[in-house]
């Protein structure tokens, strides 16, 4: 009798077992296309979301990150004006599919549809772009982007550059992933022999002590590792700032202990800009800086504030200005350095994070206070 019993349930069960499956296949059947293709098709989290019929290519980023991206990437999003500055220069704006507020040059990628910004992206205004790829930079973004990212199976790349060297290799970096490797080799070449150039012409001369002013109150500069502190020695410049931080503050009374022989400043794009040298040369400190006594103040471009392309651009008129003995076809004009008081205007000061890339506009006074707090506690990838 037990032996029947347990022949019936396992029959039973059989039975149970066809059933449901029965049901599974007829609710697929009436499910619409667009409801079975996600129901067979979602992708696990952290995966990427690629089919299994696109092909996939394993690369690994400038962080030593691995990850998975379609063979031929058609949509991209940038989250870094430097990257997005990259893009047009490699000739894919039509592959850049949306990049954030910040994102401003060329004046092209205003019109692109916007994410937000680098620190906070919206993850739903990504995800609808439906991009193959986005762009991040290890600098400027946070972390928990990359893992928001990735939890809607959405790939990042990140880049991470340090040194003019690395920016030109960076962009041939992205130029080899998205296709279109000869362009990214001959701007680099073109870049390079620029650079070259400018060295050659500033072979006989020492070094100019500099400098770099992000903020002056308070007073932060750039540290020795910084892309930024690289720029100036190709410019024939060394910063007098010896820190191993990478935007330091730094104490006016050493500024006046070392007195630099120029003063460098990024040129401010913002309405809102602080006060011109004439108000720097009235405060105290300041002052008695034999380089503003002198005036001996260079002027660049808000690019030397970007690891991007142009800052070779940046470099080559800093050159000039710090050394006009070694561009003698240039004499005779107004010296570079001599800027009317009222036409400086400082540089803004840095993001959230531990890069000047994008200048905060409106500083506030709370925001200048917490200035300090956010270099050091910065997020990065």
């Amino acid at each position: 009798m037990q032996q029947f019993f347990s022949i019936v349930v396992a029959r039973i069960r059989c039975a149970a077992c066809r059933f449901a499956l029965a049901a599974t296949l007829a609710a697929l059947a009436s499910a619409t296309p667009t409801q079975a293709q996600a129901q067979t098709t979602a992708p696990a989290v952290g995966t990427t979301a690629a089919s299994p019929a696109q092909k996939t290519r394993e690369v690994t980023d400038e962080t030593g990150r691995t990850i998975r991206v379609p063979q031929t990437i058609h949509r991209v999003v940038s989250l870094a004006p430097s990257i997005t500055e990259t893009l047009y220069a490699l000739g894919l704006q039509n592959e850049l599919v949306g990049d954030t507020d910040y994102c401003d040059y060329p004046p092209d990628a205003q019109h692109k549809p916007k994410v937000g910004g680098a620190i906070n992206p919206s993850l739903e205004a990504i995800a609808a772009l439906h991009p193959d790829l986005v762009f991040v930079t290890k600098a400027l973004n946070r972390l928990d982007t990359v893992r928001a990212l990735a939890t809607v199976n959405i790939p990042s790349y990140a880049t991470d550059p340090h040194t003019v060297a690395e920016i030109l290799s960076s962009t041939q970096h992205l130029a080899d992933l998205l296709g279109v490797p000869d362009s990214g080799a001959a701007i680099t070449r073109d870049l390079q022999q620029r650079l070259e150039s400018t060295q050659q012409r500033l072979s006989h001369f020492p070094l100019r002590r500099v400098l770099f002013v992000v903020w002056p109150q308070p007073l932060i500069s750039v540290g020795k590792k910084t892309f930024i502190a690289d720029a100036l020695l190709y410019a024939g410049a060394t910063s007098i700032i010896d820190s191993s931080q990478d935007w330091p503050q730094v104490s006016l009374e050493e500024v006046v202990h070392q007195q630099p022989e120029f003063l460098v400043f990024a040129e401010s794009h913002s309405s809102e800009a602080p006060p011109g040298i004439d108000s720097l040369a009235n405060l105290p400190g300041w002052r008695v800086l034999d380089a503003v006594k002198g005036r001996h103040f260079a002027l660049v471009s808000d690019a030397v504030n970007r690891p991007a392309l142009r800052i070779v651009s940046a470099i080559e008129s800093l050159a000039k200005q710090l050394h006009p003995e070694a561009y003698p076809e240039a004499r005779g004009a107004e010296p570079d350095n001599v800027i009317p008081q009222e036409g400086l205007f400082l540089s803004q000061p840095l993001t959230a994070l531990r890069s000047p890339e994008i200048c905060l506009r409106g500083l506030t006074k709370t925001a200048i206070e917490q200035l300090s707090f956010t270099l050091e506690s910065a997020c990065s990838l």
